[in-house]
């Protein structure tokens, strides 16, 4: 840090306040000006703290990826169960992920931690990698997701409905037999659950 006054706040705390704003009103609204604003504090007083705004966000997502030191971790499930937890706490971090430096000690700690699940896996390392990768995607685009029905109002039966509705007119032509078929067999009834769908991402990248 320069020499002079010491800081009157600590990085963490920094890093809080950006996170609240960004929760309150998503991350294109977080911008430095306003982060000083937040705080009552000037704009170049905050690059004592972060080098720039890719460097807050970086710590924004390593601060928020603390996990209870208490939990042992476990399979692959609870892995991403525990990362739609914090995206929907946390709804910019499902667009915050991409091309991020994430070399923080809780962003390495929960990289560890899906090692460790894939471990008896007996998978390359690259594999593995890749595996988690495919997964945190995955759960982002869920989320992301999520949070465009509760945004919209809409419920899961009322989408399915007009969505199975919109389809049956559509095979009505006769262009489309396959789907017709899967449709005369059994009409989705529900949005299957995220552990069901989760599953089954999970055993085709582990068996496929």
């Amino acid at each position: 840090m320069p020499r002079g006054r010491p800081p009157q706040r600590t990085r963490t705390q920094v890093v809080a306040a950006a996170i609240a704003v960004a929760d309150a009103e998503g991350l294109d609204a977080l911008t430095m000006r306003r982060l000083a604003a937040e705080l009552g504090a000037g704009v170049m007083s905050l690059y004592t703290y972060v080098r720039d705004k890719d460097d807050l966000v970086d710590q924004m997502v390593d601060q928020i990826s603390a996990v209870d030191p208490e939990w042992a971790g476990g399979d692959l499930l609870d892995l991403v169960r525990w990362q739609r937890e914090l995206m929907l706490r946390h709804p910019w971090l499902p667009a915050a992920l991409p091309n991020r430096q994430l070399t923080g000690e809780n962003t390495l700690g929960h990289l560890e931690r899906g090692l460790a699940a894939l471990a008896p896996t007996g998978l390359p390392g690259a594999a593995k990698m890749e595996i988690l990768a495919l997964l945190t995607g995955f759960v982002g685009s869920y989320v992301t997701h999520e949070l465009a029905q509760a945004r919209a109002g809409i419920t899961d039966p009322e989408r399915i409905a007009a969505q199975v509705a919109q389809l049956r007119a559509a095979v009505a032509s006769g262009a489309y037999p396959e789907l017709a078929r899967v449709l005369a067999e059994n009409a989705p009834a529900a949005q299957p659950s995220f552990d069901s769908i989760a599953r089954r991402m999970i055993n085709g990248l582990l068996n496929g």
